[in-house]
């Protein structure tokens, strides 16, 4: 799920009755997380404002948000919508003196143009569209350490913990008519808490492991990490692990944003980058100076022949 669904997910679950009759029970607490930080995602430098040529084709037929977006006002639209700011909905609902639910559907409008942007920017019309990655966080460098900074407060406010023994009391003081719901409400708390803990991890080991690299900038400090091992350490499979990172990416400390997968690279992807570099750099060198360059620069043992095989698959 990209977060933007995730986060209409735990609004949805939050706002449920059985929410608020577990917490009141004892069922559940909402812990927060002990280092939750906040960012602003860039967008990659674009700036949009209401007038963008695409929201007159966006608002056809949809005279309901254009008569909502003037009610509000280009000013405080472009404030509330538009700049770089980390505000609720409900504070967005009591600027704008408009309701949430009208608050989401401006919000998501919003989403729709960044992606259409980054699409025509992107890619030419007659190309297919281009995957969309969900920008889960941003990493920001604090004391020369990586720290994790979220985009989305009603994702990461808290973790949902669950009590086993006041659980099974719950549920019996149930009549059976309502007990079926509520087994199936809170394995539905369970599943977007796996899923929250999970990628957290995920994203505490990448920077954990690719400091070096995030705090300098530098491609070189980048270390070979294959989701195998990552899964491992999390004690999760590799099937899962994939499936979770697959269309995820993150803001880096220098503002672009890069797939998860970018820090997880393979021994061999990080070997013909630098060979690459260095033939370009010493093209009359042979594959056997090449080979030897590349273990004393980097330690890397390649022979002449696996050096031969690399500069024939980089064409170079």
């Amino acid at each position: 799920m990209p977060e933007r669904d995730i986060e209409d997910e735990i609004r949805a679950i939050e706002s449920a009755e059985d929410f608020r009759s577990l917490k009141d029970f004892g069922v559940l607490k909402v812990n927060p997380y002990s280092a939750a930080r906040w960012a602003s995602r860039r967008f990659a430098g674009r700036e949009l404002r209401a007038s963008d040529s695409a929201l007159p084709e966006l608002l056809n037929g949809q005279g309901s948000l254009a008569r909502l977006i003037e009610r509000v006002g280009q000013e405080r639209f472009e404030e509330c919508f538009l700049q770089e700011n980390i505000l609720s909905d409900e504070e967005r609902s009591r600027i704008c003196g408009i309701g949430v639910k009208d608050v989401q559907k401006l919000r998501q409008l919003v989403d729709t143009l960044y992606i259409q942007g980054e699409f025509s920017a992107a890619a030419p019309s007659s190309s297919p569209p281009a995957q969309v990655y969900s920008c889960v966080a941003g990493i920001e460098i604090e004391d020369s350490r990586p720290e994790l900074a979220f985009f989305h407060r009603d994702i990461w406010k808290g973790r949902y913990e669950i009590n086993s023994a006041k659980k099974s009391e719950f549920l019996r003081s149930l009549p059976k008519s309502r007990r079926r719901g509520a087994e199936l409400f809170i394995l539905r708390l369970e599943l977007v808490e796996r899923r929250k803990s999970t990628l957290y991890r995920t994203l505490e080991a990448l920077i954990e492991f690719q400091s070096d690299y995030l705090v300098s900038g530098n491609l070189e400090k980048r270390r070979p990490l294959t989701q195998r091992v990552v899964a491992a350490r999390l004690g999760v499979s590799p099937s899962v692990l994939n499936a979770l990172i697959s269309n995820k990416a993150v803001q880096l400390p220098w503002g672009l944003e890069a797939p998860l997968k970018s820090l997880m690279p393979s021994a061999k992807s990080l070997f013909l980058g630098r060979l690459y570099d260095l033939a370009e750099k010493h093209p009359a060198l042979s594959d056997a100076k090449l080979s030897d360059l590349l273990r004393r620069l980097y330690g890397a043992e390649l022979s002449r022949r696996s050096v031969a095989q690399y500069r024939s698959e980089l064409g170079i």
